[in-house]
């Protein structure tokens, strides 16, 4: 019997990465899961919860939850938001009582990598993507989701695919949402190393599971003409099946 999975998509792959969302019901789809999306979704809350706006976070939380049963699985493709979900949502509702909902979305919400490895109990899906890289882990996805070695794993299967471990392996890649606007050097800077470091291992690919920190590791790559591609973990998974 298929898994009933409820998608969430994030707003920064919404507007900027929309293909990978794509990918994401394709691969749930081919991993048996029933997948269904609710397009009045909105925002986590995380922009205004991260900037101190915990008011306005919260009221945008609460229309979030209004998004999700909170009775079947929630899938996303972004470990920071899930992150948001099941950690931040503790300082923005505290009270039991009227959130009855909003643990029972915590206790349901996985990061995809998590999702595949820990409750489908899957790691192969025939895709092959030729080349060497290296896996960027995201600060959300490594300290507040706990997840290491589940994309590894899951790349471990990906036919053609070389991963290498790299300098600084869990440092941060200088995105952090408003960090990176407020601290512009000093976040150029950390993805200046996190490149550099993919480079002295010869990486063809940088491959995360968040969107956000690819997006700041590619302005780095773009800027200086660097030979490398980033790619989010689901794009990897889902390459090389025009075949299938």
């Amino acid at each position: 019997m298929d898994k009933k999975v409820e998608l969430f998509i994030p707003c920064f792959m919404d507007q900027l990465y929309p293909e990978t969302a794509f990918n994401t019901i394709k691969l749930l789809s081919y991993a048996g899961c029933d997948v269904t999306y609710n397009s009045e979704q909105t925002c986590c809350g995380q922009p205004a919860y991260n900037a101190g706006f915990w008011d306005e976070a919260q009221e945008v939380g609460a229309s979030f939850l209004e998004s999700f049963t909170g009775e079947q699985y929630i899938v996303s493709p972004s470990a920071s938001c899930t992150g948001m979900v099941k950690k931040g949502y503790n300082d923005l509702f505290t009270q039991a009582q009227g959130h009855t909902n909003c643990r029972s979305v915590q206790q349901h919400i996985y990061e995809i990598s998590d999702f595949l490895v820990n409750v489908l109990k899957r790691d192969y899906f025939g895709a092959e993507l030729v080349g060497t890289a290296v896996y960027h882990d995201s600060c959300a996805a490594l300290r507040d989701c706990k997840i290491k070695s589940e994309p590894r794993q899951l790349l471990s299967k990906v036919g053609g695919l070389e991963i290498v471990d790299m300098e600084g392996q869990e440092v941060c890649c200088g995105f952090g949402g408003t960090f990176a606007v407020k601290f512009e050097g000093i976040s150029a800077a950390m993805a200046e190393q996190k490149v550099k470091s993919a480079q002295a291992v010869q990486a063809d690919y940088i491959i995360s599971t968040d969107a956000s920190c690819l997006l700041q590791l590619k302005a780095y790559i773009d800027k200086h003409d660097i030979p490398i591609k980033t790619m989010h973990l689901v794009d990897v998974l889902t390459s090389g099946w025009a075949n299938i």
